[in-house]
């Protein structure tokens, strides 16, 4: 069993900045690719950034100059810091990881349960 558990979400003013944390626990040997999606109510799912397990992230072009995920492999934790923020970026935000468990070795796609990010005046 693996978990993963966000932390950071909030309300933030126009042109603010909030920091996205993801820690991920259990049954887990490694971890390969990390990263953020969002999702507005009634609307599909996206990727915001991700992030290999060599440290290389991939943004989504509504986020680029504004986002940056990180990584801290020792502790199995990423990390989205989000500024300039605006009100397009109020959404749901889900961590996901693709993780390699053990006994037997597998690989799993694993998702948190999202972290509220609202953007208002």
């Amino acid at each position: 069993q693996v978990h993963l558990v966000e932390s950071g979400g909030g309300l933030v003013q126009p042109g603010g900045s909030l920091r996205l944390s993801c820690v991920a626990s259990g049954n887990i040997h490694s971890i390969n690719a990390m990263g953020w999606y969002r999702q507005y109510p009634g609307k599909q799912r996206e990727l915001v950034a991700s992030i290999n397990s060599g440290g290389s992230p991939n943004y989504a072009d509504s986020v680029k100059g504004r986002f940056t995920i990180s990584r801290d492999n020792a502790n199995n934790t990423i990390y989205l810091q989000m500024n300039n923020l605006n009100a397009d970026d109020t959404e749901d935000y889900y961590c996901n990881a693709l993780v390699v468990v053990r006994n037997p070795y597998r690989i799993l796609e694993v998702w948190g349960q999202g972290t509220r990010v609202t953007v208002s005046s």
